[in-house]
């Protein structure tokens, strides 16, 4: 199944990553050493295992958001390579607790660690990575990063463990789910992007308009995520398509199909999502009742929606490269329904 998109808007999108990646070049490599350095440890399986996901093939946006937007600013330091890594360490914690409990056996194309290692030793890397984002914060020294970084990671587990509230609940509401999204995935881009000002010694209006920026860009992220679960590639989603289906997830484009849909629609729904009933051939109604309803180009019109907030949040910045790139990064994670 596909996404259905009118022919002239694929030239809007044909947006890159690769001016964002062009100016953190030089201090990623400083990040990629310190998460070397800091994924260390005397206990064998802790770098087997941050290792193993570290090292598969994720563009590192969010450390890259943090390196720009202190940068942007002017900032000369050292300190953003820590934060930036504290972001990713963060990152790489909250995957390695995902696929636990989603019970994923793919990540980026490999098998996760937990089909590796185990579920045990996954959560624990994942706290061990945590506390090492948490020592570089402290190394850093400025009490408004840890102060951001520290609520982020409060906010993620309190997303979390809202998810389970309507794990497999047809009932749930698009607003509910925004707010599952909100905190899960919005607020660690939010604090990458916020904690940039933060370390520039900017004033208030920077970090206001960096973590509107972060937060508007994450809901738009995970919307395309959502759509790509049902219309993508698993290359372009970086897990297999199907599986929040298949592990019973509620996302936008079900709960539009749920809501838009006859009572026998409903009636599949829960069967499928509630109950288990999630084989392939379920998975291919599935996307029929979805292209039916019209939920995935609606969904992608929600993301172009925060899409365009965080444009205008960073809009009345100085122009500096560091902002071209990061408005391009908006509709680089647009474009990839496209």
């Amino acid at each position: 199944m596909g996404v259905v998109v009118p022919l002239e808007e694929k030239s809007k999108y044909s947006a890159s990553v690769e001016p964002l990646i062009g100016l953190t070049r030089r201090d990623m490599e400083r990040v990629n050493q310190l998460i070397l350095a800091k994924a260390g440890s005397d206990v064998e399986m802790i770098p087997e295992v941050a290792n193993h996901l570290i090292s598969s093939g994720g563009k590192r946006l969010r450390p890259m958001l943090t390196l720009a937007a202190a940068t942007m600013f002017g900032y000369c330091g050292r300190g953003h390579v820590s934060l930036a890594t504290s972001v990713e360490f963060m990152h790489t914690a909250t995957l390695l607790h995902d696929d636990v409990v989603d019970e994923s056996d793919l990540r980026r194309g490999k098998s996760t660690a937990r089909t590796i290692w185990g579920n045990q030793a996954s959560v624990l890397v994942g706290d061990f990575l945590l506390g090492q984002a948490f020592k570089m914060m402290v190394d850093v020294g400025s009490m408004d990063a840890l102060d951001v970084l520290s609520n982020a990671a409060a906010v993620i587990a309190e997303g979390e463990v809202l998810q389970l509230s309507v794990a497999k609940n047809m009932e749930t509401t698009e607003d509910d789910y925004l707010s599952v999204i909100r905190a899960k995935t919005a607020a660690l881009f939010s604090a990458a992007a916020e904690v940039g000002p933060i370390i520039a010694g900017t004033g208030k209006a920077e970090r206001d308009a960096l973590r509107s920026y972060g937060t508007n860009l994450g809901l738009a992220f995970q919307l395309v995520d959502d759509v790509l679960d049902y219309g993508g590639t698993a290359k372009a989603l970086g897990k297999n398509t199907g599986d929040d289906f298949r592990e019973g997830k509620i996302t936008l484009p079900v709960v539009l199909s749920y809501r838009r849909g006859s009572e026998i629609d409903r009636a599949f729904w829960r069967s499928a999502i509630e109950d288990g009933n999630n084989d392939d051939e379920a998975l291919e109604h599935a996307g029929r009742l979805i292209a039916k309803s019209n939920a995935l180009n609606d969904t992608i019109a929600r993301a172009e929606h925060y899409g365009a907030i965080a444009r205008d949040a960073i809009a009345p910045l100085p122009a500096t490269p560091e902002k071209d790139a990061l408005l391009e990064v908006i509709d680089f994670c647009i474009s990839r329904v496209y």
